[in-house]
């Protein structure tokens, strides 16, 4: 097997054009992370674990710049959209990868964007004076979404780099408001560090919270067919853009711990509609439909163009069906896998779930995800080994450190993934359903369509040609 070059193996494309820069991959690489079920989900946590969470999103944060390494120096090695299931065909072989990216981001993509719709139609409902059916608004946000991803990434990248701008200035506006005090007047009635905040070793439990604040960075890899000079953009705008995220985290939670108890954080489902309110008052809310619309229109795109390219990438790797290896002959987008992710987006709104129970479902896959960084850690230790005089454009500082530390850090987030105690059947029962209806589909294509061995590593050559 030839050995390629760093300029060799990053020529390795398909049919999509290469039209992203920096600016564009960090606004990727914010646009999913900041979404509305991640406000939710930081402002529940630091209503539970008081000031020490904000010790607990420092620690998130390094596990995001662990991932962010693996995935950066993987990429780099394939640079091909289907991400996770490039590198883990290579890896460990065929089954692995397509459980690994089944699981951890098209089931995943299905309740997460789902809950952003339900969320964002809730909250605008109240923030805007239009009498319309339920759903109406999520609906036309995923019609005009998804209709931009079809038109090329370039109109695609122009939209996202709006959106992520004026969401970035909304949150900055709310957190800065907040701590400096500039807006209302502090409740005096909030004490800075309430008795039943816990401390120590006790509030790593709130590790899966805060680590649902950074997944996402790794977006960007599938837009990696579609980036200028990747080598040199891809790793920082994922490490910018995690930096970024965690200086906008800490502004906003400890803005909500000063004006908002913690019991009402804790326990509120639309807590950023309550902390606002609290910090500015009814003027405020022009900043939260900003920061609403904003999040939700840059995650979602984010997700259309993303999990798209890996479902283009795993069609064009044999691993799934080939219609969706098809790309639009005028304007060179994946349109088969974006329509694809568009439908999967809106199915359990049109099958009738309702926002709860989609959380709940979320909840459950979102361990596959924390999983997936575990292979892609996996990935890399492996490869190390395997494939050592291959080209790599970008290293791993300090390995295999942030590959150990990041895969220990992700089982003991699944450990704590439920919301409590009496969830914890439901969860992880539900968790075992996705990932064993993952591992079925993944054998019996593998074995009956691919008809190759389930643990067969793929070669490179095959790989990149695919």
């Amino acid at each position: 097997m030839a050995t390629p070059g760093k300029s060799t193996a990053l020529a390795a494309a398909g049919d999509l054009k290469r039209v992203l820069g920096f600016r564009s991959l960090f606004c990727v690489a914010i646009g999913l992370v900041v979404a509305q079920n991640v406000m939710v989900a930081l402002l529940n946590g630091a209503g539970q674990g008081g000031w020490a969470f904000l010790a607990v999103l420092l620690f998130a944060y390094l596990l995001t710049l662990c991932y962010a390494s693996s995935f950066a120096e993987l990429a780099l090695m394939f640079p091909r959209a289907g991400t996770l299931s490039t590198y883990t065909e290579v890896a460990l072989g065929h089954f692995p990868a397509i459980v690994a990216t089944f699981c951890g981001y098209i089931m995943v993509a299905i309740f997460g964007n789902s809950a952003e719709l339900m969320i964002a139609d809730e909250i605008l409902a109240r923030l805007l004076p239009l009498d319309l059916p339920p759903m109406t608004l999520a609906f036309s946000i995923i019609v005009f979404l998804t209709t931009l991803n079809l038109l090329g990434v370039d109109i695609f990248d122009k939209f996202q780099s709006l959106v992520v701008f004026m969401m970035v200035v909304a949150l900055l506006i709310i957190g800065g408001g907040a701590v400096s005090g500039v807006a209302l007047a502090r409740p005096e009635s909030i004490s800075l560090f309430e008795p039943g905040s816990p401390l120590g070793w006790g509030v790593i439990a709130l590790l899966a919270l805060a680590m649902w604040g950074f997944v996402g960075a790794e977006f960007v890899c599938p837009l990696v067919e579609e980036t200028q000079q990747p080598e040199r953009n891809l790793p920082r705008a994922m490490f910018f853009g995690s930096t970024l995220i965690l200086v906008i985290y800490l502004l906003f939670t400890a803005g909500a711990l000063l004006y908002v108890p913690g019991e009402a954080l804790a326990n509120s489902e639309l807590p950023h509609f309550d902390y606002v309110q609290a910090v500015f008052g009814e003027p405020g809310m022009i900043f939260l439909t900003v920061a609403v619309i904003t999040a939700t229109c840059s995650t979602l795109n984010t997700s259309i163009a993303a999990i798209s390219r890996i479902v283009y990438g795993m069609a064009c790797n044999g691993q799934f069906f080939a219609l969706f290896k098809k790309v639009h002959p005028k304007y060179q987008t994946p349109w088969a896998a974006i329509l694809l992710v568009a439908f999967l987006s809106v199915s359990p709104i049109l099958f009738g779930a309702g926002l709860e129970t989609v959380i709940t479902q979320l909840t459950g896959a979102s361990i596959s995800w924390l999983l997936a960084y575990v292979i892609a850690h996996v990935d890399v230790l492996v490869l190390r080994r395997k494939l050592a005089q291959y080209a790599r454009p970008f290293k791993t500082p300090f390995y295999p450190v942030p590959q150990i530390l990041g895969a220990a850090g992700m089982l003991v987030a699944i450990g704590y993934n439920a919301p409590s105690l009496a969830m914890v059947g439901e969860v992880f029962g539900m968790a075992g359903l996705y990932i064993g209806g993952g591992c079925a589909f993944a054998a019996v294509w593998v074995k009956f369509v691919m008809k190759r061995r389930l643990f067969e590593a793929e070669s490179v050559d095959r790989a990149m040609q695919s």
